[in-house]
């Protein structure tokens, strides 16, 4: 298959989930009476500067916990637990910062790494009922998820700070806190300092997939366990130590916004990334690159979802319903381009060996 049919292959899927996103977008502002034009002149109008930094925030924290789900996705497993990882993750390590044990940013290096053990640890459980009982990792994560909001609300108000009202965490001191990074003059809104780790974790992720023995396993292991314990590969290893790995990306994803705004843990804690993040993973095909894209569209559908109801009177429920439209049809999308290309890999390799057969008698020929 030629280069330009790959790549062309490869961008059928996505362009066409987002056209037919844009279709059924257009039709329910249409059944419901709104302004479909409205919609979309909201939709292409260029972010001012602090709304790109604001998509750059949340595009940073979509990525995290898209990394997250998808390396479970890459081992086959269902990992829909981010979302309970990472709010106990940032729990700890807020509680920890606000202690302050240790002096300056090593003890904003300590907190991260407490974020990551206890994500990872969170997620751990369930790889170990996995493979010592047999309980679907869809369930425990569920249940682990509820499990997580409970033990936070439970110990929050054990050791917490009322200001009032509400009980957060205490706030770390202030050689503990990362700076924000100002990309426009004109902007009030600034990078988190910590986004950054959204670059080092995709970095982390590609090398780990593609130029580690690991990686190798754990695409082997998804694409076909039977296939994987052949080979000699230790599936249910490999199952505990995806999870454990996943849990410690999503232990990253609530520490940007805590360390450079919030400052503690509490009722200002940004909830639904852990959810989101499952879309992101599932837009990007749980490729590095791929997560990147489906978290920077991600983000700016939510940071121009807060303008419709301004500018054009439309409720920012909307773009809720074409985020999930554009999951629903690149499923599907994906799926239907797959088939295509085996069918087409299907007519050339059938094509080739005629050529052959054809060949093969005249070449006979010549040499009798």
């Amino acid at each position: 298959m030629s280069l330009v049919k790959r790549v062309g292959l490869a961008l059928a899927a996505p362009v066409l989930a987002f056209v037919v996103a844009g279709i059924v977008a257009s039709l329910v502002l249409s059944i419901t009476g709104d302004d479909v034009g409205g919609f979309w002149d909201v939709m292409f109008t260029w972010p001012a500067h602090r709304n790109i930094v604001s998509i750059l925030n949340t595009t940073a924290l979509l990525y995290l916990s898209g990394v997250a789900a998808a390396i479970g996705f890459r081992m086959n497993l269902f990992n829909i637990g981010v979302e309970g990882q990472y709010k106990i993750a940032g729990f700890a390590a807020a509680a920890f910062a606000g202690e302050a044990w240790l002096p300056g940013k090593l003890n904003t290096v300590a907190a991260i790494i407490v974020a990551m053990v206890v994500g990872a640890l969170w997620a751990g459980i369930a790889g170990v009922l996995r493979v010592t009982r047999g309980v679907s990792e869809v369930i425990s994560t569920i249940m682990l998820n509820a499990i997580a909001g409970s033990v936070i609300t439970y110990i929050i108000f054990k050791i917490g700070v009322n200001n009032g009202n509400a009980t957060n965490t205490k706030a770390m001191p202030e050689g503990t806190r990362v700076g924000t990074i100002n990309l426009f003059k004109d902007s009030p809104t600034e990078l988190y300092g910590l986004s950054l780790l959204a670059v080092v974790v995709g970095v982390g992720f590609w090398v780990l997939l593609n130029r580690t023995r690991f990686g190798f396993d754990l695409r082997a292991a998804g694409a076909s366990e039977s296939a994987a314990i052949a080979s000699g590969v230790n599936v249910k290893k490999m199952i505990v130590i995806a999870m454990l790995l996943s849990g410690a990306v999503a232990g990253l994803v609530g520490l940007p916004t805590m360390f450079s705004d919030s400052f503690a843990y509490g009722s200002s804690f940004q909830t639904g990334l852990g959810f989101t993040g499952i879309a992101v993973a599932l837009l990007g095909r749980n490729n590095p690159i791929g997560i990147a894209f489906g978290a920077l569209i991600f983000a700016f559908l939510s940071e121009q979802a807060t303008l419709l109801n301004i500018l054009a009177g439309i409720s920012p429920d909307i773009v809720s319903v074409t985020q999930g439209v554009i999951v629903l049809a690149v499923v599907i999308a994906y799926e239907v381009v797959r088939r295509y290309r085996v069918r087409l890999e299907q007519s050339e390799v059938a094509a080739q060996l005629a050529d052959q057969s054809r060949a093969t008698p005249q070449t006979e020929g010549v040499a009798s």
